[in-house]
């Protein structure tokens, strides 16, 4: 069983994985606004390269080598996940509903981090960061996966269109079929992604829950993966939440390499 602790750094809180306990690493907190990534970083390792990207709900996956030197908030790549190439890297993602997803391998020491909203787990962002870690010498079996802080399955109202869409990553589903009955097929799945909803065309969807099973079908066991017990929909206390609050905030989560 994996548990999550608080930390603090300078009186703030942040929570971190016994998961990925070998590597300095943090879920941030809405306390830690306004400070980027590069402010960030020195609450985990002072001696660390910060890497983040312009986050813009996509599957696109850049290593340090492939952005700009010297990297700053101004000439941002666009990205949704961002992999390390060597020792001491802190890789970065924001978040304020969507899932911060942290990847550590613990033979190489190498890490990314990665931003998967519905639209990036329905283009199968997270998958296709392990294949770039799989690229530079990853094994399946070596990889833990940590997903933070994210609005909850019971409160994420989505469309039946979202969550078709999204499901269809997990489960084989018969895109000429009505929308209804592709849902009916993933609220009939055993733990599924997807609950049922008062509204009519609407259903909760689980993103984390979706990534997790996207995990099981590349071969990673439960017990490489981690799901943090923390919505930051419900937790006005600690996390920012679009949804809730309709505002460009969020929170930052961040990993080292060894």
């Amino acid at each position: 069983m994996h548990t999550w602790h608080w930390q603090t750094w300078n009186h703030l809180p942040y929570l971190t994985s016994s998961l990925l306990a070998p590597w300095k690493h943090g879920f941030f907190t809405q306390q830690f606004a306004p400070r980027s990534p590069f402010e960030i970083t020195e609450a985990l390792y002072p001696f660390a390269q910060a890497y983040r990207a312009k986050q813009v709900h996509g599957n696109v996956v850049l290593a340090p080598s492939e952005m700009p030197t010297p990297l700053t908030n101004e000439n941002l790549p666009d990205a949704d996940g961002v992999i390390s190439e060597q020792a001491s890297q802190a890789m970065w993602v924001c978040s304020a509903d969507c899932t911060p997803v942290l990847i550590a391998d613990v033979k190489t020491g190498q890490v990314a981090a990665v931003h998967a909203g519905w639209r990036g787990t329905a283009q199968k962002i997270v998958p296709g960061t392990i294949a770039r870690l799989c690229q530079q010498g990853s094994q399946i079996q070596d990889l833990r996966v940590a997903m933070g802080p994210a609005i909850a399955g019971e409160v994420y109202q989505v469309s039946t269109h979202v969550a078709v869409e999204v499901g269809a990553t997990v489960i084989n589903l018969d895109l000429e079929s009505s929308l209804d009955a592709n849902v009916e097929r993933l609220l009939e799945m055993p733990n599924s992604p997807v609950l049922s909803d008062s509204t009519s065309g609407r259903v909760r969807l689980d993103v984390r829950r979706v990534n997790a099973l996207q995990l099981e079908r590349l071969g990673l066991g439960e017990e490489q993966i981690a799901i943090a017990p923390h919505c930051t929909y419900q937790d006005s206390l600690n996390f920012f939440s679009y949804r809730r609050e309709k505002l460009k905030k969020a929170q930052w989560s961040g990993i080292v390499s060894t």
